[in-house]
């Protein structure tokens, strides 16, 4: 705390959780989850995404509906919803049930009543700690671009953002770096969690998301002085590769000193074994290998199986690359 400047201390503390402040993003979880428990909606075979019929309907919903230029949008279209439903499946509130071509979407039911036992800046911080922690794009279909964490995401952006704002549309540079870093899906989270203000324009024909400006706010300036460091440092970050998945609270101590209202944390059901054979489609380039294992083994065994069917050995990176597959495949397959 000593560390951090008076005049983010200030902002901190006088930031209240309520309604739309800091930002909209308790409110449209509750929009995402009413949806869900109303539906329990059958997701693509691929990925596990939302019904296609169900995103407009959704977006109006929306504290702040998208305007699209799109005939079909898909998901990811909707930058915001995509963001939101990242959250939900990496916290473990929401998980796929069923096999096959009719994989379903279902809650935690004891996730769910874990959640509404939470105060509103209990569930901020809770969503704040998933999307630095846990919410690897991956989960919901996006490539992975870099090793980037989202706090170095958020870092490179900030500094991009002059004080005056950053200009978007009429920029072409800007345009079309912005689709890619930081990514529409990380200006959505910043915009969810109020640490950007972004202005929406009216896309043309055949264009999606239409953004005119951004501009960062003092609660993103502070917040992220506050985390940043911590978050870069490797025994904050360990935290990732280890088995505990259903805890929460990781980031409780560095926040509580401002916001002592954190004092419960997120409880989910604890997983049941499936027994079983898992069969995985593991491509490299366009070469693939169709991969079994038995539900009693680790994750390390299927590593060892991916090497060994594309004749890999362990050297050079291997341990760094290891570690990263078993987290990544943890988290995808939670």
């Amino acid at each position: 705390m000593a560390e951090l400047a008076p005049v983010h201390q200030q902002i901190l503390r006088a930031q209240s959780m309520h309604g739309d402040e800091p930002g909209t993003v308790l409110r449209d979880v509750e929009t995402l989850l009413a949806f869900i428990s109303d539906n329990t909606p059958t997701v693509s075979a691929k990925n596990h995404l939302l019904p296609m019929g169900s995103l407009a309907p959704l977006n109006a919903q929306m504290t702040h509906p998208m305007q699209l230029g799109l005939k079909r949008p898909q998901q990811r279209a909707y930058a915001h919803i995509h963001a939101l439903y990242l959250l939900l499946r990496a916290s473990g509130l929401a998980s796929i049930t069923g096999t096959g071509n009719t994989p379903r979407l279902a809650l935690d039911e004891d996730g769910l009543a874990s959640w509404r036992h939470l105060n509103p800046t209990e569930r901020y911080f809770t969503l704040v700690e998933i999307w630095l922690l846990r919410a690897r794009p991956e989960i919901i279909g996006e490539r992975i671009g870099s090793f980037r964490s989202p706090i170095a995401d958020w870092d490179g952006f900030f500094r991009r953002i002059p004080d005056h704002g950053l200009r978007i549309a009429g920029n072409q540079r800007e345009e079309e770096r912005l689709v890619y870093v930081p990514g529409h899906l990380t200006v959505a989270m910043l915009e969810l969690f109020g640490f950007v203000t972004v202005q929406h324009g009216t896309p043309e024909p055949g264009t999606g998301w239409r953004i005119v400006e951004i501009r960062r706010r003092p609660w993103g300036d502070a917040l992220f002085h506050l985390l940043s460091e911590a978050l870069q440092r490797v025994d904050v970050l360990v935290r990732l590769d280890t088995e505990a998945e259903t805890e929460f609270g990781d980031l409780q101590a560095l926040i509580q000193p401002y916001f002592p209202a954190w004092r419960d944390n997120l409880h989910l059901s604890e997983h049941a074994f499936q027994d079983g054979t898992y069969i995985f489609n593991v491509s490299l380039g366009r070469v693939w290998r169709r991969i079994a294992v038995q539900g009693r083994h680790d994750v390390d065994k299927l590593s060892d199986g991916i090497l060994d069917a594309f004749e890999f050995d362990d050297d050079h990176l291997y341990t760094r690359s290891s570690s990263f597959f078993r987290l990544t495949t943890r988290i995808c397959c939670a």
